[in-house]
């Protein structure tokens, strides 16, 4: 691509009340992103509301709607109006009883560029998504807009390296992830440390190993755990963007909204995969046994 400087956002939110109101603050960001210069917005995982997984609850699967839908219809008109790429996250409702968790991509316009539903589901105390979401069928395939090939992944995607590699091979020249990660406020303060840290480290992996520059977008604030027997979530901000070498380019603050700007340089990949030639190197010969759970 000729493209050299991408200005990108991160939209680091809380969860505002309603449906209405966290669209209310996305559109306020969007427009605060657009009159800052930037040009593609990454938001984070399930934007619309709080973290509903933290329990189940048949009722909950009123929360999701159809894409396209109300939802997309709000963001789409935002992005044409305002020359946007965005990179949104919805539950959404293909038919009664199959749900997924959809991240979709808008490019300038209200027709949606593409879309990419999570294909690594969680079941997890506080974080039983098995319960509300089918896994993705839609495969590794990124985006193409007018900023680049987006390598669009959510949340648990980004602790697997096969997925930010299938992107990679795929062509995808940025890695994004929508995402809703926090701690248990009861756990001790090193354990929470230590959480935070391999977050961001295995993501940084992704885009020393692929030679990517990569987005990852977390909401922030506590949310109450609604069945009450938990102690709720403390969702830990902490959004940034690295460079194709792990470098942090831009970092955001753990406990706050906060809009976060960037300047990628989108012809270093190519420098350092000259460098760091990993594609090449791979030993496509011998990995047949990834395709097995695990070797007995």
């Amino acid at each position: 691509m000729t493209r050299k400087i991408l200005k990108a956002a991160l939209l680091q939110e809380t969860d505002r009340g309603s449906r209405d109101a966290n669209l209310d603050a996305i559109e306020a960001g969007l427009r605060e992103a657009a009159k800052a210069g930037a040009e593609l917005v990454l938001l984070q995982e399930l934007h619309n509301g709080p973290y509903f997984c933290q329990h189940e609850s048949v009722d909950l699967f009123d929360l999701a709607e159809s894409i396209p839908g109300p939802s997309t219809a709000r963001i789409g008109k935002l992005a044409e109006e305002l020359k946007l790429v965005v990179v949104a996250s919805l539950f959404e409702k293909r038919a009664a009883g199959l749900y997924h968790n959809t991240a979709v991509v808008f490019d300038r316009s209200t027709a949606i560029a593409g879309k990419y539903r999570k294909m690594h589901i969680p079941d997890d105390p506080a974080f039983y998504e098995k319960f509300y979401f089918t896994p993705g069928d839609l495969g590794f395939d990124p985006v193409q807009t007018s900023v680049g090939k987006l390598g669009v992944l959510v949340c648990w995607d980004q602790w697997y390296p096969e997925a930010a590699r299938l992107m990679a091979l795929a062509g995808a020249e940025l890695l994004l992830y929508p995402t809703a990660i926090g701690w248990d406020p009861n756990d001790a303060q090193e354990e929470k440390d230590r959480q935070r840290e391999a977050w961001v480290t295995v993501q940084r992996g992704h885009a020393v190993a692929n030679g990517l520059p990569l987005l990852a977008c977390n909401r922030t604030g506590h949310e109450a755990d609604p069945s009450g027997t938990g102690a709720g979530i403390q969702f830990w901000g902490t959004s940034f963007v690295a460079g194709p070498q792990g470098e942090f380019l831009a970092r955001s603050g753990t406990d706050q909204r906060e809009l976060l700007l960037v300047e990628i340089d989108m012809q270093r990949s190519e420098h350092v995969r000259r460098i760091w030639p990993f594609l090449r190197d791979r030993r496509i010969d011998s990995y047949g046994d990834l395709l097995k759970r695990f070797r007995d």
